[in-house]
């Protein structure tokens, strides 16, 4: 197709695009005033291997699987019932998106929730449960070996504290030996010291010779006393404040230097376990992957959704499109004949008048278009037709013309009636005849009294001068109307009597235009046998081309000659795609006559 058929296509439904742009964008706007708010926050974790583990490419497999692990481990019921149980409110796994950011190791999770603060919380939560989670499940491998290395340890501690009380009772009752020893050396001496003390005192101040001698003496009695008293004093001291033994009596007792030994022994099997637990804590953190969260959720300031200007305009496009797919499928599915090209395309005929739509308040009207509107497009156009019959009886004359149509109601008597006016306007005798025996229309156009006309000639009642009528006192075109209608019209049609009346009837006049009954009737088919010319009127957009390909095989069968088609009725607002009338309707646009009012 060419492209001004599509532009003609898109004018033609222009209101109808615009209707559904119209009403989806519509449909988006008001269905986002009642949608629930949506807001939307992310979180970002990074999953990190344990660093024990080498960058071999076999590990990097691994670990873009233990990544895609917690991404799943995010989404089961542990963790969701997990965080439900803490915010104290359903968390559903339809409200999580779970993705990897491209060949990292960096886990997204998006949360959508109606409460922004909620989706937050959520977000948070739900890395803190995941971390809980991901613990207990990595630290399963190591838990019987801790459990049972403290159970061990315990029992050390156990009997490490038995022996420390034991080495401590027997330590004490050492001591208090030595302290009676010490004590039953020291008392004498700090008697003897203080008698001597006193004595000085009593005799000082020395008046006299003999008490300067005498304290003399005194105080070299007690200088020799009081070093030993200090040294009785300071193991006493040690042995009270410190509660340290002496030398001699902690190697005296056997029983205090064989629980000093065991007690060694354990605190020595004590910090041996010690060592092995931290080992083990070790081994655990060496071995396990880790979960750090990098970015935390971030409170959402506007819904993600809905989004009113994007939904109105989705909304409109798809409208549009919809529209569009009914445009489609009405034109798909329209079979009928629109083109000159369709009818050339399909038919093989050539297009010879293009009749405009008429705009008259009746049939009548309708019939005497030419008369009473002489220089409208119209007229033009039915002029461009006789000017069209002439060039097509150069080489074999037209005297008799035949008006037929595929079906009912396609405006061939319109035709008919008016080209029998325009060609009596060329200054040409002209014969209009009914010869539709069915349902006769030409009396009705031109009110007309059908009492007699052609069946009358069947029957010679009546001769030929006496049927037919000057048209509106016009003696260059005379019509015969069909008169009673008889009960046989198709043998009456295809007697010898009505070649003898075709005969007559050209024998007076310069041209016979004859309306027939459609072509589907047999009426028109045994007419067009007997005639000069046949002319098939078509309405675009109404007639649809298997009816006009059945028409015309059927004329074609019966030896007619067919002269052409007159797209009839073309409407003025789709000229351009409808073909002919654009060629003249734009000069002639400004001397549109209609029978109501006239403007120039």
């Amino acid at each position: 197709m060419e492209l001004k058929y599509y532009i003609s296509i898109l004018k033609r439904w222009a209101w109808l695009l615009i209707l559904g742009l119209v009403l989806g964008a519509a449909g988006g706007y008001g269905g986002s005033l009642y949608q629930t708010a949506i807001y939307q926050t992310s979180t970002r974790i990074l999953v990190m291997s344990a660093p024990q583990q080498s960058s071999s490419d076999l590990t990097y497999l691994n670990d873009q699987q233990l990544t895609q692990t917690y991404m799943q481990l995010l989404t089961t019921a542990p963790i969701l019932e997990g965080t439900s149980a803490r915010l104290g409110y359903e968390v559903r796994a339809k409200q999580i998106k779970v993705q990897q950011s491209q060949n990292t190791q960096i886990v997204v999770i998006t949360v959508e929730d109606p409460d922004p603060q909620r989706a937050v919380d959520i977000a948070n939560t739900l890395v803190d449960i995941l971390l809980e989670e991901s613990e207990k499940l990595q630290a399963g491998r190591y838990t019987a070996m801790e459990e049972s290395l403290q159970a061990q340890i315990t029992q050390m501690e156990n009997q490490i504290a038995s022996l420390q009380t034991q080495v401590e009772r027997i330590s004490t009752q050492s001591v208090q030996d030595q302290l009676k020893d010490v004590e039953a050396q020291m008392v004498p001496l700090q008697e003897e010291a203080s008698a001597i003390q006193q004595e000085i005192a009593t005799l000082s101040p020395a008046y006299t010779q003999s008490r300067k001698a005498r304290i003399a003496e005194l105080e070299a009695q007690l200088a020799q006393i009081q070093p030993l008293l200090d040294l009785y004093q300071q193991i006493y001291s040690n042995l009270v404040v410190l509660g340290a033994p002496g030398e001699s009596g902690g190697s005296g007792n056997p029983t205090l230097t064989q629980s000093q030994t065991t007690l060694a022994l354990y605190q020595q099997i004590y910090v041996n376990l010690l060592n092995s637990m931290e080992s083990i804590r070790l081994a655990r953190l060496q071995n396990t992957p880790s979960v750090v969260q990098i970015e935390a959720a971030f409170y959402p300031g506007e819904p993600i959704r809905p989004r009113p200007l994007t939904n109105t305009m989705l909304g409109g496009a798809v409208g549009l499109m919809l529209a569009a797919g009914i445009v489609f499928l009405i034109e798909y599915l329209d079979d009928t004949l629109k083109t000159p090209d369709d009818v050339q395309r399909h038919l093989g005929l050539p297009v010879i008048g293009y009749i405009a739509e008429m705009k008259v308040s009746g049939k009548s009207a309708e019939a005497l278009y030419v008369a009473k509107q002489p220089r409208s497009p119209v007229t033009e156009a039915f002029r461009a037709l006789r000017t069209n019959l002439e060039f097509a009886g150069i080489n074999q004359p037209l005297h008799t013309l035949l008006v037929t149509s595929p079906g009912p109601s396609e405006g061939k008597t319109t035709t008919a009636t008016n080209l029998a006016a325009i060609i009596a306007q060329g200054d040409r005798d002209v014969i209009l005849l009914d010869a539709d025996l069915r349902r006769p229309h030409v009396h009705r156009f031109l009110s007309l009294s059908n009492q007699v006309g052609l069946s009358d000639l069947f029957r010679g009642t009546l001769k030929l001068q006496s049927v037919k009528r000057a048209f509106d006192g016009n003696e260059k075109m005379q019509v015969i109307t069909s008169g009673n209608l008889p009960p046989n019209p198709a043998e009456l049609l295809g007697s010898a009597r009505m070649d003898q009346i075709l005969d007559e009837v050209a024998s007076s006049a310069e041209m016979v235009i004859i309306d027939s009954p459609p072509s589907l009737v047999s009426d028109a088919v045994i007419l067009s046998a007997k005639v000069d010319g046949v002319i098939l009127v078509l309405q675009p957009g109404n007639t649809d081309i298997a009816s006009a390909k059945a028409s015309l095989e059927l004329l074609q069968r019966a030896g007619a000659r067919v002269l052409g088609v007159v797209l009839n009725r073309i409407p003025r607002n789709r000229a351009d795609y409808y073909g002919g009338y654009r060629h003249y309707s734009s000069y002639y646009k400004g001397y549109v006559y209609y029978s109501d009012e006239k403007t120039a």
